[in-house]
């Protein structure tokens, strides 16, 4: 019960950052323009994986999408290719989390299950690392751009969509490794049965070998001879 236990926490937990983690991949505020040594502030400009906006006091927003995937930053495309990686690996590991948990019917033996669990839990640890390795390279980027001296476009803080990405990464993780650890209660084989067969079997050759004895006085020939013999 208590292996069940775990897994049904792990898959919530796992799902839960899964879904997070999906998430972040469509919302908007990647990078958030500073207002850090300004006076006044008339646009707001904010990025994400997809496209640049840019919203002026009055509320009204104007967004352009990237022109061409070949011509964008090598780090906006390595976190394309992360995050995109990240929810596949999700969208499996919670597939194969099903077929691995005790509290379904379908995966076959416990210990087949067990192992199926295990590798669920090792799918969703790996789309946590490829969520976190992705909003970790963009927010990289945004700080290096913020703190060098010799750097005067426009600088960007942390948006809220990073810090999504990172929670729902972390829960990934956590879910896999209880998923993981989840193992260990399946492999504890029972001994009762052992010593009970062990008995049986004595049990049974004893019967034999007394089986054998009364055959033997049974069969054993008279050594009494007539007194004809001798004739």
């Amino acid at each position: 019960m208590a292996s069940t236990a775990l897994e049904i926490i792990a898959f919530t937990v796992s799902i839960s950052g899964w879904l997070l983690v999906s998430s972040t991949v469509p919302t908007d505020y990647w990078k958030v323009s500073t207002n850090d040594g300004t006076v006044i502030t008339t646009a707001t400009f904010w990025a994400n994986l997809w496209k640049t906006c840019v919203t002026d006091s009055t509320g009204v927003s104007s967004c352009k999408d990237f022109p061409s995937m070949l011509a964008l930053d090598g780090y906006i495309q390595a976190c394309r290719g992360l995050m995109i990686a990240a929810v596949s690996l999700g969208f499996f590991g919670s597939i194969i989390a099903l077929f691995g948990m005790k509290c379904t019917k379908v995966g076959g033996s416990e210990k087949a299950k067990a192992k199926i669990a295990c590798l669920a839990g090792v799918v969703f640890i790996l789309s946590g690392l490829c969520s976190m390795t992705g909003c970790s390279l963009y927010a990289n980027k945004i700080t290096t751009e913020f703190f060098d001296p010799l750097f005067i476009d426009q600088k960007y803080e942390l948006g809220a969509a990073l810090f999504i990405g990172w929670s729902g990464a972390t829960l990934c993780i956590i879910g896999g490794v209880i998923f993981c650890f989840s193992i260990s209660d399946s492999n504890k084989t029972p001994r009762m049965g052992y010593a009970y067969n062990g008995a049986t079997s004595v049990m049974s050759s004893r019967t034999k070998y007394h089986g054998g004895e009364g055959d033997i006085k049974t069969t054993t020939p008279s050594k009494q001879f007539d007194k004809n013999a001798y004739v």
